[in-house]
């Protein structure tokens, strides 16, 4: 009987640094490559007031399917896609499901995935299957789950305490080379049609990024090709400026480029040119990504609930939420370095890390709307979209990510357990910013502001000691 193999290409958009490609490689007699067209699905579209990625966002993830495609060719494969959409979830299953019965497949690999939606797209498929063989590593990540010393259940609470943890750990694997994949099955399962329609990638032509693994790789070598990274703790906090911060974020989010790859170029720079706090900083904004990742493993759907209990600044009816939640996106606020962020964000797909928390700080302590709006708006728009360290940030900023618990856990247990006698921990803090202060600190000349046609009209400073 000849060994059948279905890979599920998620976040991992490449062959380079592919452990799990070159499993199935090595496993399977045929091998069908298939992916899921990425949608905005009900819950996010609901809170973002959207009904689709924008424009920049769809053009990169198409461009970093199509350089897949290429790559897949170049060894003999294909890339089959399915589509879906908001309207109908139940889509892709039902198309994955079809494929392993029709096609006999016997071995079925996939990025194990910290995503609540698409881990349960994997869990609905072994239980539809359960004789399939899998293999479901978490190989979007520097470290293995058996390598972290800790249960996923009991991911520290804070991202120093997980930092403590972790930043002395190898990162191990060496780079993997994939010369040849076993053939396709023919005739294709699933016919191929264009992912995005030409009007959104005419819009979108403008973008400085270029999604797929060949672009990713080259400016990865282009970074640090220069001396950027020895200078990145002074510049991260930067609105703008390719060499500013490292700008890695899009490939990374696709799994364009694995962030083994990224940790391996890194050391090779310092053993070439030092090390300093700089260089360090690179590795350690990768281990905040690694937290985020954890995090919301661990959390499952707690992730999306509003636990953060917040005292807005602005109690709003629904109307007015409404009127100031299209104000944010459209970068109209009157608040100019939050309005000069959205409308870099709407032009090109990107936005600061400074930026993001800024532009989450009004939205939820100046406009008073629930942080979800936020979080799945900068999901329907980033080309870098990720749904850990997206959704996080924003839990992060709001106090609401370590007032997450573990929903499953806590559903089961709490018929069984006697309320605790002890005091509920404090509340874990926000993150409120001083608007007015922060541009003085980084946009003191008002540049950025002036570069997207922001009225430089200062917002009022604030008093409290609490606001950043």
């Amino acid at each position: 009987m000849k060994k059948i193999g279905l890979y599920l290409f998620t976040n991992d958009l490449r062959i380079n640094d592919n452990q799990l490609l070159h499993c199935a490689a090595q496993s399977v007699d045929k091998l069908i490559c298939v992916t899921v067209e990425p949608t905005l699905v009900r819950f996010s579209a609901d809170f973002a007031q959207e009904q689709s990625y924008g424009a920049h966002r769809q053009t990169f993830v198409s461009q970093s399917l199509d350089y897949l495609e290429s790559n897949l060719v170049r060894l003999g494969q294909q890339l089959v896609v399915i589509h879906s959409n908001h309207l109908e979830p139940d889509v892709a299953e039902h198309a994955l499901s079809q494929i392993i019965s029709t096609q006999h497949v016997t071995h079925f690999f996939a990025n194990a995935h910290c995503g609540y939606d698409e881990r349960q797209l994997i869990h609905s498929l072994q239980s539809r299957h359960p004789d399939l063989i899998t293999c479901l590593p978490h190989h979007s990540t520097l470290f293995d789950s058996h390598e972290l010393p800790f249960e996923l259940s009991k991911v520290p609470s804070s991202f120093t305490k997980f930092r403590k943890l972790v930043e002395h750990l190898d990162v191990n694997g060496g780079k993997t080379v994939i010369a040849r994949l076993p053939p396709p099955v023919t005739p294709t399962p699933v016919s191929a049609i264009p992912l995005f329609s030409s009007a959104n990638s005419e819009r979108a032509a403008t973008n400085d990024y270029l999604g797929g693994e060949d672009a990713g790789l080259a400016h990865l070598e282009s970074y640090f090709s220069h001396d950027y990274a020895l200078n990145y703790k002074q510049t991260r906090n930067a609105f703008d400026g390719i060499e500013n911060s490292t700008k890695f974020s899009p490939w990374l989010a696709l799994g364009c480029v694995s962030p083994k790859t990224i940790y391996r170029h890194l050391k090779q720079f310092e053993t070439e040119h030092g090390s300093n706090d700089s260089t360090y900083w690179i590795y350690f904004e990768l281990l905040w990504r690694e937290y985020f990742y954890w995090k919301c493993l661990s959390l499952g759907s707690s992730l999306f609930d509003d636990s953060s209990k917040q005292e807005l600044n602005t109690p709003n009816s629904s109307a007015t939420s409404n009127l100031n939640f299209a104000k944010w996106k459209s970068g109209n606020t009157n608040y100019p370095i939050v309005d000069a962020c959205m409308r870099q964000l709407n032009e090109t797909g990107y936005m600061s890390n400074r930026g993001r928390q800024l532009a989450a700080s009004c939205l939820i302590y100046e406009l008073g709307i629930d942080w979800r709006h936020g979080a799945a708006y900068f999901e329907s728009q980033l080309i870098d979209y990720d749904v850990a360290s997206n959704w996080g940030n924003w839990a992060y900023i709001a106090g609401a990510l370590n007032s997450q618990v573990n929903t499953q856990a806590n559903k089961q247990n709490d018929a069984k357990q006697p309320k605790p006698k002890t005091k509920p921990k404090t509340k874990p803090k926000s993150r409120h910013f001083d608007l007015g202060k922060q541009t003085n600190m980084y946009d003191p000349d008002h540049a950025f502001i002036n570069k997207w046609n922001v009225s430089s009209k200062e917002p009022v400073l604030t008093n409290n000691q609490d606001v950043l």
